[in-house]
């Protein structure tokens, strides 16, 4: 009788990890969404959120299913294809762009059950989350070298709108710069876009003709690159390796890396325990980093760049501790003080160092 109950208990159990190992096989994948603002391309903003996205292909396999949507005006262009992406069953949605704060709010409201990721914005729901990186430590890093390639201490600025976080990018640099150069100065042009290599490359040429012996941007194509590559002086690109767009150009860009964040939301959402949260970290975390240097940089430079990044990543240096100055010689902040986060978050204004007025 107990050969017989062994039996029994034996078959129950292999059916029981058949149900499951059914119930697995037969589990429908994770769906993740990106909408991304420019064509994914090999180098730029879109391009590393891309390189996030097929990392995570790669890191869960069958259990997920990525689909992307690119160059998608802010806007109501964006509301439409964020809409979509919902109605196709996207479990997880990341929106990669400032301008598509409002939509995706608007979004998540229609769409309770889905789990939003929106990058650099600040407005979040119980069904959205933000996030960005400290790339304002990196460009303090890329300040510093621009002091030390320069000649002409005249720098030109390629920006996209004047938001918070290009204000601290263009203010980071400079007083990356001015630690160096005390009298370089920093001249912006405004582009109104984030990706229109036309006008990128324009505005470069604006400003290597004024001067400029080193163009640096916050702008997604690689445009300001080639231009500086054409005029024969140095360029400091963004967001990702630019180096193919100007070998004798490129110094460096701040680059973001969001491969580990991604895969720790879509690991939380797969497991149950994603919440709304803000991430911002920076070159600690490895979230932000540089690209490799060029070898045309002297060895001392390149020693003294990174023991600054080990200095920012330990906590001992941070780029917007005082004494600050603002534009006209105001005290932004004194000695010993560092400007507060949720200053660096609202940035509305020009550090001293950098010409012209800021846009309304």
């Amino acid at each position: 009788m107990s050969i017989f109950k062994n039996i029994i208990k034996c078959i129950a159990m292999a059916a029981a990890l058949t149900t499951t190992f059914v119930q697995a096989k037969d589990a429908a994948p994770l769906k993740v969404g990106f909408v991304y603002v420019s064509p994914v391309g090999e180098a730029g903003w879109t391009y590393t959120h891309d390189v996030a996205r097929k990392y995570l292909e790669e890191k869960f396999g069958d259990k997920i299913k990525t689909t992307f949507v690119e160059s998608v005006a802010e806007g109501a262009d964006a509301e439409r294809v964020i809409t979509q992406l919902a109605k196709s069953g996207n479990d997880l949605i990341f929106s990669t762009s400032f301008g598509y704060m409002n939509p995706t709010i608007k979004v998540a409201k229609r769409f309770p059950n889905v789990k939003f990721e929106h990058a650099t914005g600040y407005k979040r729901a119980k069904n959205v989350g933000t996030y960005f990186d400290r790339i304002y430590e990196a460009r303090y890093l890329t300040g510093v070298l621009a002091g030390y390639m320069t000649k002409s201490e005249t720098i030109g600025y390629v920006a996209a709108f004047p938001i918070p976080e290009v204000m601290r990018g263009i203010n980071a640099f400079t007083l990356g710069l001015r630690s160096v150069k005390p009298n370089a100065t920093v001249k912006v042009v405004w582009v109104n876009s984030w990706y229109d290599p036309g006008k990128e490359h324009e505005a470069a040429s604006s400003l290597i003709q004024q001067g400029a012996d080193v163009i640096t941007q916050h702008t997604d194509s690689p445009a300001p690159v080639q231009a500086a590559e054409a005029a024969g002086i140095y360029a400091i690109g963004y967001h990702s390796d630019m180096s193919i767009y100007g070998p004798k150009a490129f110094l460096t860009s701040p680059v973001h890396h969001w491969n580990e964040f991604y895969a720790k939301r879509v690991e939380q959402v797969l497991n149950g325990t994603w919440n709304s949260e803000d991430v911002w970290q920076g070159i600690g975390s490895g979230m932000t980093t540089l690209a490799p240097l060029n070898p045309a940089i002297p060895a001392d430079v390149v020693k003294k760049i990174n023991a600054l990044s080990d200095d920012i990543a330990s906590g001992k240096l941070h780029p917007f501790a005082g004494p600050i100055k603002g534009q006209a010689g105001s005290v932004i902040a004194k000695e010993g003080e560092i400007i507060a986060d949720k200053v660096l978050l609202g940035m509305n204004f020009y550090v001293e160092g950098v010409e012209g007025k800021l846009p309304n």
